[in-house]
């Protein structure tokens, strides 16, 4: 018995403690009809505890931690913003070995957000999960996220600029749920992914998508939207310039 593919990230989100309280309410209460779902939390909470006991953590050789800080050292030919960010880094990797962590958390990259992206919007036109309301109503699908995530994405229908709103569904990005908005354009899907902005980050706006999509990435107001699809570069483009248009203020 398995968990449900669209409720894994939120198992661990949930045992992590990272998700708000309306949608700990929601997994909670999705626990407590799927045995499958159910099944797999209680693994999740049985492997947290066999790696706490004692015995299993081990205090990092001299060896490792030298090798830690020699790929902590900033190269010469990085650019100026990942120079800024390395003494944090080094300071952060200093006090992960000081006090004795074997494991080394490192702030994900724009590269590998991007990848995550991608992912999301693969996996949503492969499984049957593009949509979670599905309608061009946006009077319908903006209040469907009431009480789901904890902020208010903008919803529009963008069918006059060639982007019908096909509808929208939750996802789990960066550690957290987030608003999906589903267009279509021609036969392509368009994702746009909606979540508030990280105070204080910045991410990196020139790391190139993997090969056969395009990601376009912008920020409004208080939140962050990153389009991808797998139309051209010039499409998907469009569809920003269109959607911040009509959502302006």
């Amino acid at each position: 018995m398995s968990a449900c593919p669209d409720k894994e990230m939120l198992l661990h989100g949930l045992l992590d403690g990272e998700l708000d309280a309306a949608n700990v309410q929601a997994v909670e209460g999705h626990l407590k009809t799927c045995p499958g779902c159910a099944e797999a939390y209680r693994d999740l909470q049985a492997l947290r505890t066999r790696i706490a006991a004692p015995g299993i953590a081990y205090t990092a050789p001299d060896a490792l931690r030298a090798r830690l800080e020699a790929m902590a050292a900033p190269p010469p030919a990085r650019p100026a913003r990942v120079r800024a960010a390395a003494p944090w880094a080094v300071s952060g990797l200093f006090a992960a070995l000081a006090a004795g962590l074997a494991i080394a958390v490192v702030q994900p990259t724009t590269l590998a957000l991007q990848d995550q992206l991608v992912a999301s919007h693969v996996r949503s036109t492969l499984a049957q999960h593009l949509v979670d309301v599905e309608t061009s109503d946006r009077h319908t699908v903006k209040p469907w996220f009431n009480g789901k995530i904890d902020f208010a994405p903008p919803v529009v229908d963008l069918a006059g600029e060639g982007f019908p709103l096909v509808g929208g569904r939750l996802d789990y990005l960066d550690h957290r749920v987030v608003a999906a908005l589903v267009y279509r354009r021609n036969k392509h899907v368009v994702n746009l992914f909606v979540w508030p902005v990280k105070p204080g980050l910045l991410p990196a706006r020139d790391a190139a998508p993997p090969a056969g999509y395009s990601v376009v990435h912008w920020t409004q107001g208080p939140l962050q939207f990153w389009a991808v699809s797998d139309v051209e570069p010039r499409d998907l483009e469009a569809f920003h310039q269109a959607f911040a248009k009509a959502t302006q203020s």
